[in-house]
């Protein structure tokens, strides 16, 4: 079995860290600030979108992408925290299955934040935003890991996540999904896509080993 989990309110909660790097990238660019919640509705998607669905203007988009960068890489591992349970989700979740990580945030800093807390040794791969060419929604991170992975003839694959954009590239991937509500996604949104909602990624671990069990 292989289970693939997101980042950003599946197994992290770095909104702090977020929040700071945006308003210090649109203050240094001279760019009025949006509101957190404005910006907080955003998170999952990469950097150039969110900028652009604030009102940045397309070609200067990647500017506010590096000075987001530029002060993240300063602040995130002091302004990331695991969500409850992280920990013991994915150790549970080692004893069972392969796992992976598939997120849209930047390959690099995510394995950095996944080292600092001990957890990346539990990770077979990690795809982040510069491995691919088509970010989640689209389910190329998903296929990516999996062709680095190289599931067997059979083998069930699931992916644990907090947003639309998580289902949504499970179903085009053609995989299983459980998702998880300590997260961005409003439970009203992600109970349309039909898959198992959970508390968090903990519970999620359980249940997918539980409906392995019942399988065999």
């Amino acid at each position: 079995m292989i289970l693939l989990f997101d980042l950003d309110g599946t197994l992290i909660d770095s909104t702090e860290a977020i929040l700071e790097s945006f308003h210090t990238a649109c203050k240094k660019l001279h760019f009025p600030s949006p509101k957190d919640e404005q910006i907080k509705k955003l998170i999952g998607y990469p950097l150039d979108y969110m900028f652009l669905h604030v009102g940045v203007p397309k070609e200067k988009v990647w500017d506010f992408v590096a000075a987001y960068k530029e002060h993240y890489r300063k602040i995130s591992k002091q302004k990331t925290v695991l969500l409850p349970h992280a920990k013991e989700a994915v150790k549970s979740a080692s004893t069972f299955a392969r796992l992976g990580i598939v997120t849209t945030k930047t390959a690099r800093y995510s394995r950095e934040l996944m080292e600092h807390f001990g957890l990346m040794d539990y990770f077979e791969v990690l795809v982040g935003r510069e491995d691919v060419k088509h970010p989640k929604p689209h389910p190329e991170p998903i296929l990516r890991a999996l062709s680095c992975m190289q599931p067997k003839q059979g083998e069930s694959v699931w992916m644990i996540g907090d947003t639309k954009l998580d289902f949504e590239a499970a179903l085009e991937a053609g995989i299983n999904a459980v998702g998880v509500l300590c997260g961005y996604g409003t439970k009203e949104e992600l109970k349309q896509y039909g898959f198992p909602l959970k508390k968090d990624a903990l519970e999620a671990v359980l249940y997918i080993q539980k409906s392995m069990k019942e399988k065999n």
